[in-house]
């Protein structure tokens, strides 16, 4: 496979160098006004149920999401599928639950969103805290991953480029959020989810083949050449280190279905609907093809094990973020045609253009809120033209410090920082909306207690977990000061986030408890049923 492997990396640098350059004219030319916030801000809702469906699922499934689920399945089997089934679970709570109310009740950020029944500047404020503190971790693995990813395809070694591509994608990526705004970075996941679900079909269809179209003889393959055997298919691996396994994968899987639905850069684009029944549709087409994506990554990752090997994925990333690219190019076998190569070359760039598009979503978010939550709602009022120079500049004043601290950590198990936010959107993001949209007794302190609780309950349990230390695999391997019994936070960050919340509320006295009922009341009709018009 070395010829495949010499033309691959070539027909791969002139891609990544074309879609770069594609994408950047594209942000170009659908770059909003100066003057014009709503362009900017949400793109005048100016997409179809099916593009804005096509952007939320997107911004939905990052490049976290593609190499750390199908390394999970090829390392694990079951409990990776598992996983990607509650990413699934995840996009269908937000549907279901959130993605009306949040519309109706936002304008442009989470702060619009959580404010909406108390016009405080605090709640703005530490809104855009937490938005920041939730998205810079994934933030950083998606740009730490972009070195890794490009050496790997590109056989580069050398510490210095790696630090170099990921500084020049980074610039790639703040110039997106900063020139595109809103549509132009959906037209950015509009694409990369075509180019993703595209070739990943093309490779499910491959692989399946190989296996005379029999889903059980792929499993049993895997599990023979997992070096697992049976446990393989059954749940539990994963986790059997841990002195706690089912409770380990209850609290690991309950982060995945409360947070993923919460993160800001997914519930920004429930603002660029026009209506009611435009957000009920455009997210009908987000979970259909969320859907086609577990389809896809479970059957590269199990793939990945059967034709490779599971020892061969781990040797290559302890991780298996590997594992996509390694199912990918072991479909075409070994006698490789120029077809093949450009179908694998592909994949490579759908990867490349998945970490583009999700660090410009990321970007934007953080800088939406910087902009419109903190220095909008000073006492004196920003001219449109101004607050959208303030949030290019954001754009900036987030990306910089993302990139430079994505240098730091490139070497290091980055799975810590990805279950970091996902622990956050759960404890602190969700608590906070659900509370904010259907309980009508709760008040800004109750707001804040669980913002501020759920957020600060993570960062403290956080580094007690094996993904930081006292494992091989962990952030530290070389340390040991794990001391939490859970590889994440979840089963008890979640239910504080909860608890802080209905404190705080409690706290507050019958007065104010009353007083947020009867705003909630009057606001009720607009929140649930988009019976009046939404503002911020």
């Amino acid at each position: 496979m070395t010829g495949f492997d010499d033309n691959a990396q070539a027909m791969a640098l002139v891609a990544f160098t074309a879609i770069a350059t594609v994408t950047l004219l594209l942000c170009v030319m659908t770059g909003p006004d100066r003057d014009d916030l709503d362009e900017f801000y949400t793109g005048y809702g100016s997409l179809s149920p099916m593009r804005n469906g096509l952007a939320i699922a997107g911004d939905y499934i990052s490049a976290a999401t593609v190499l750390g689920t199908s390394g999970v399945i090829a390392l694990f089997g079951y409990d990776g599928v598992i996983l990607a089934l509650s990413t699934a679970l995840s996009l269908l709570l937000l549907m279901f639950l959130m993605a009306e109310p949040l519309r109706n009740a936002g304008r442009f950020t989470m702060g619009d969103a959580l404010s909406r029944r108390t016009a405080a500047r605090s709640v703005r404020v530490t809104a855009c805290v937490v938005t920041l503190a939730a998205l810079l971790p994934m933030m950083l693995v998606q740009l730490a991953g972009t070195g890794q990813l490009l050496s790997f395809l590109l056989g580069f070694t050398s510490e210095s480029v790696q630090t170099g591509c990921i500084v020049g994608v980074g610039a790639l990526m703040i110039s997106y959020a900063a020139i595109g705004g809103m549509k132009g970075t959906a037209l950015i996941q509009i694409l990369k989810i075509v180019m993703l679900l595209g070739s990943g079909a093309v490779v499910t269809v491959l692989l399946l083949d190989r296996f005379d179209w029999n889903p059980g003889a792929l499993f049993a393959a895997a599990a023979r050449n997992s070096g697992a055997g049976p446990a393989f298919l059954h749940p539990g691996l994963e986790y059997a280190a841990g002195p706690h396994p089912g409770l380990d994968m209850v609290s690991s899987h309950l982060a995945v279905v409360l947070g993923g639905a919460c993160l800001p850069h997914v519930t920004m684009r429930m603002y660029t609907a026009s209506s009611a029944r435009q957000v009920r549709r455009s997210m009908s087409w987000a979970v259909s093809l969320v859907a086609l994506f577990v389809l896809v990554v479970t059957v590269v990752g199990f793939g990945a094990t059967a034709l490779v090997g599971r020892e061969t994925v781990a040797k290559t990333d302890a991780a298996g973020n590997t594992a996509y690219l390694l199912g990918s190019r072991a479909a075409f076998g070994t006698d490789v045609t120029v077809v093949e190569t450009l179908l694998f070359t592909t994949v490579s760039t759908a990867l490349f253009l998945t970490l583009l598009a999700s660090v410009a979503g990321m970007i934007l978010a953080c800088a939406n809120s910087l902009a419109h939550d903190v220095f909008a709602t000073r006492r004196r009022e920003l001219t449109p033209r101004r607050e959208m120079t303030l949030a290019r500049l954001s754009a900036l004043a987030v990306g910089v410090p993302a990139i430079a601290l994505a240098t730091l950590v490139q070497h290091r198990s980055l799975q810590p920082l990805a279950t970091l936010s996902f622990c956050l959107g759960a404890s602190a993001l969700c608590p906070a909306l659900v509370y904010s949209l259907f309980w009508r007794r709760f008040t800004r302190t109750g707001l804040l207690c669980t913002l501020i609780g759920g957020t600060v309950t993570v960062l403290v349990l956080m580094p007690g977990t094996s993904l930081v230390s006292g494992t091989p695999v962990a952030a530290f391997p070389d340390a040991d000061f794990n001391w939490f019994p859970f590889t994440t936070t979840g089963l008890v960050s979640i239910p504080a986030g909860f608890a802080f919340g209905w404190l705080g509320t409690v706290a507050s006295g019958r007065g104010k408890t009353d007083e947020q009922r009867r705003r909630y009341e009057a606001l009720e009709p607009g929140l649930l049923a988009g019976a009046v018009r939404r503002g911020g």
